[in-house]
């Protein structure tokens, strides 16, 4: 009974981790992996393969002071 319990919390985590945010996926797929090793799983689910995170659009400014200042 509890192995079927920490299977199905796995199964949760990863649906939830289909709709989430690539930071928050890697987390719930950790967890459910944990989840599944509590549950005695032999058979991983496959990994999805994760894109990186695109490049900001703009670039910070090269100094946030520019011109003669105060010491």
């Amino acid at each position: 009974m509890e192995l079927e319990f920490y299977r199905g919390l796995a199964q949760r985590v990863r649906d939830l981790a289909d709709k989430a945010d690539p930071f928050t996926r890697r987390r719930l797929l950790n967890l459910a992996e944990s989840y599944d090793a509590k549950g005695g799983s032999t058979a991983q689910a496959p990994r999805p393969t994760e894109r990186p995170l695109p490049a900001p659009r703009t670039t910070p400014p090269t100094a946030i002071f520019t011109g003669p200042g105060e010491a």
